[in-house]
């Protein structure tokens, strides 16, 4: 039997916090994404019970390899119900590279002629698009 009450969970509240601040550090952008898509159906086999279905334990082998480098150090202020994350690290697996994220001298990592040819391929489904409605 299922109850449709609604529960608080404070510290859950505060871990999920953390967590996903030290994942926005650690997580590559496109990995975080496919795991943000994945959780509703995650969330959907345990509450109806799937707990020991393959694919459960299917998305359960992606979910655990996307953690793999999710690790460091976040700092938190907890203020009349609110979460705020003031503060985040990790000495090995962070995504952060300082010598690249300037306006300055970064090294030769963005040549912003690159960008020309990035923003041209993408539009190029709404250029085929807008030709087709000309007709």
């Amino acid at each position: 039997m299922k109850s449709r009450g609604c529960y608080e969970t404070p510290a859950g509240t505060i871990m999920l916090k953390a967590h996903r601040a030290i994942e926005s550090l650690t997580l590559d952008r496109e990995v975080a994404h496919l795991k943000d898509e994945l959780m509703p159906r995650y969330a959907s086999l345990i509450y109806n019970g799937y707990w020991w279905s393959p694919e459960r334990q299917m998305l359960q082998t992606m979910i655990d390899e996307s953690q793999k480098n999710v690790n460091g150090n976040v700092r938190l202020k907890l203020y009349k119900g609110n979460v705020i994350v003031v503060g985040r690290e990790s000495a090995t697996d962070s995504l952060f590279d300082e010598s690249i994220a300037t306006f300055e001298d970064d090294k030769g990592a963005y040549d912003q002629k690159d960008a020309a040819g990035f923003i041209k391929l993408n539009a190029l489904r709404l250029r085929i698009a807008a030709k087709r409605k000309a007709k």
